[in-house]
């Protein structure tokens, strides 16, 4: 098991790669009238954790098995292929391998040692689940921390944004992420027994208005956040 400062700087907002810029789709959902307020923020999270958080998680947990195994090449394309076909949104797909790259390029240059080019080669890089993977391998963390990373990136950075959308009390949202703290584990536990499964047999939990929301984001001429 990786010392619990690895883990926590993988987890900190502040890792350079980019999430900061992202919202998560919270501000699509906030111009829509959907998040109002801290208890509306609330059921988004919960709404996230049980739907993108759960998918995240597991494929990141599965990346993570893959990375130092046998066949490896081949188990992370199936990976990315069956991580495509459970993101509908183009504009959702596109973000995931934009924070992949982004995620990847950082891990190049803190873990140089590490390999990660066993990747699959796409025009718009790898997912971040996937790429999450490989870097929590060459930080030493284990399945089941990786997808507790990945869980709490999908509640974090939403949080984050809602300060800043919303113009929430930091300290209510905090708050609020200490409630959803009990969910966020078990999310990540799922997600670390179901890693355990072929690629074809990951959970494809689904939000489609999240989808749309993506699209019609990704058409704003002005915005905050990237996505």
């Amino acid at each position: 098991m990786a010392a619990p400062t690895m883990l926590l700087l993988l987890a900190d907002g502040r890792f350079p790669a980019g999430a900061h810029a992202h919202s998560a789709g919270l501000e699509a959902a906030v111009a829509a009238g959907r998040v109002t307020d801290l208890a509306t923020l609330g059921g988004y999270l919960r709404g996230r954790l049980a739907t993108a958080g759960l998918v995240a998680a597991a494929f990141a947990a599965a990346a993570r098995r893959a990375a130092w195994s046998s066949g490896r090449r081949a188990t992370l394309a199936r990976l990315d292929a069956e991580l495509d076909a459970r993101t509908a949104s183009p504009a959702q797909r596109a973000v995931s391998r934009r924070q992949g790259r982004a995620l990847l390029r950082a891990g190049r240059q803190i873990w140089p040692a590490a390999t990660f080019d066993d990747l699959p080669v796409t025009p718009g890089g790898p997912h971040q689940p996937l790429t999450l993977g490989l870097v929590g391998a060459a930080a030493g963390l284990d399945p089941a921390q990786v997808a507790t990373v990945a869980a709490h990136a999908t509640v974090t950075g939403s949080a984050s944004a809602a300060v800043r959308l919303l113009g929430l009390d930091p300290y209510q949202v905090q708050a609020l992420l200490v409630r959803l703290a009990g969910a966020c584990d078990a999310t990540a536990a799922r997600a670390a027994r179901a890693a355990e499964e072929p690629p074809e047999r990951l959970p494809a939990a689904a939000a489609p208005l999240a989808d749309i929301h993506a699209e019609a984001h990704a058409t704003w001429e002005v915005r905050l956040f990237a996505s």
